[in-house]
């Protein structure tokens, strides 16, 4: 490889625009694994409830390997490697899903897609954070955040036009090509420009795992926070799509697509200047921002009835998912610092996150049957403002003044 122009933050041009292509190409292979696998397993005339279980089972992969993953990366000389093996996993995953769509291959196929990205989630932020160092992690946390909602966009139109043009399955024969850009790009990041991670303080070591966890006041506070949030959004696009279902006939697949793209677009604009807020003004005050976009949503959700202003509202998704994708890993990097347990950290927030994700359709379905879908988007409202005065009540300014 060249040698690249070096830049003032000490980190050479070749490696920034390798993350940032990374994490473009990393938003492709996932968005193959996005709604298109249902389409993909309803083409094969799968049933619904063999559809329900492999998605379940990758779900629970996903639930159950955020710590270790987070571990895995905490232990690995090299994070670029750890995150080079997480991709070709996906890729593999997707071929297997193409070559051979059989349900025990399909299991598989989802179990190590779901394997693979507790991985590649953590190492990302490792390697962001190793190549920038902690002062300068929210403005390439953000800018990832902004290159990975770009490469959402793209992929979605992409494998959409595949599906339409060919067939199902070249979703999934596009996805797993995806890999040689994918580790084209990481191969630009140079591996000496990232720095390790802080040794753990003495006698750290000794800490067992879910000791050095719990002990964490601050971190089990955001956890808390996190899985409160999730609690209450998860549950919020799903039930929007059912009402738009309703209210909007035939433009519903456009519309909810629209509800998807929406989010995307301000997520892509928005990142960047939240990563340079959050060294600026702190933490907590975007933690705020956050968690007060919710339950405006969830409120307007519930009074407006026009489906063409269901979709504008979902800014404020976007405003949460902005502010979310910069201020996880760099918050839980502001708690672990000197521990060597950052993406330990971060795989257990994940999990947090993954557990109120998974009772929010429950809860809002259940509320939807019983009393309504006008009372369930007042209701995950409810909790999503019961998550902002748990921000703050509870949660700390994580940003360690410089000096």
């Amino acid at each position: 490889m060249p040698e690249a122009t070096p830049v003032t933050d000490g980190v050479s041009r070749a490696s920034r625009r390798g993350l940032d292509a990374f994490a473009f190409f990393v938003a492709n292979l996932q968005t193959g694994f996005g709604p298109f696998l249902a389409v993909y397993f309803t083409q094969a005339k799968w049933t619904q409830s063999d559809i329900g279980f492999a998605l379940t089972v990758g779900s629970l992969v996903s639930l159950l390997g955020q710590v270790p993953g987070g571990a895995f990366v905490d232990a690995a000389r090299s994070k670029r490697f750890a995150a080079g093996l997480s991709v070709v996993g996906i890729a593999a995953s997707a071929l297997a899903l193409a070559l051979w769509p059989q349900f025990l291959i399909v299991l598989l196929a989802m179990a190590v897609h779901s394997a693979a990205s507790c991985i590649l989630t953590p190492a990302i932020a490792a390697i962001s954070i190793g190549l920038v160092g902690h002062a300068r992690a929210g403005e390439r946390l953000g800018r990832n955040a902004s290159f990975q909602a770009a490469g959402n966009g793209v992929a979605a139109a992409g494998m959409g036009a595949c599906g339409y043009y060919f067939t199902n399955d070249a979703v999934f024969y596009l996805t797993a090509a995806l890999v040689v850009p994918t580790l084209i790009a990481i191969s630009f990041i140079r591996a000496d420009e990232i720095a390790p991670p802080a040794r753990p303080a003495p006698g750290a070591q000794e800490t067992g795992v879910l000791k050095v966890l719990l002990g964490n006041r601050g971190l089990m506070c955001f956890a808390a926070c996190m899985a409160l949030f999730f609690l209450a959004n998860a549950a919020l696009l799903p039930l929007a799509g059912s009402v738009l279902t309703l209210r909007a006939g035939d433009t519903a697949t456009a519309l909810v697509a629209a509800c998807i793209m929406v989010p995307q677009v301000v997520l892509a604009v928005l990142a960047p200047a939240v990563g340079r807020a959050a060294e600026r003004f702190g933490r907590r005050p975007l933690l705020l921002v956050g968690f007060a976009a919710l339950p405006v949503r969830g409120l307007l959700f519930a009074t407006v009835t026009d489906p063409h202003w269901l979709v504008a509202i979902q800014v404020f998704d976007g405003i949460s998912a902005a502010v979310f994708g910069v201020l996880v890993p760099l918050i839980v990097s502001d708690l672990t610092r000197g521990t060597g347990r950052f993406n330990l950290a971060l795989g257990a927030v994940g999990t947090a996150m993954g557990i109120g994700a998974a009772m929010s359709t429950s809860f809002a379905g259940v509320m939807a049957d019983r009393l309504g879908t006008h009372v369930a988007f007042l209701g995950l409202a409810v909790v999503g403002v019961a998550g902002l005065m748990l921000v703050a009540a509870i949660m700390p300014e994580t940003r360690r003044r410089a000096g």
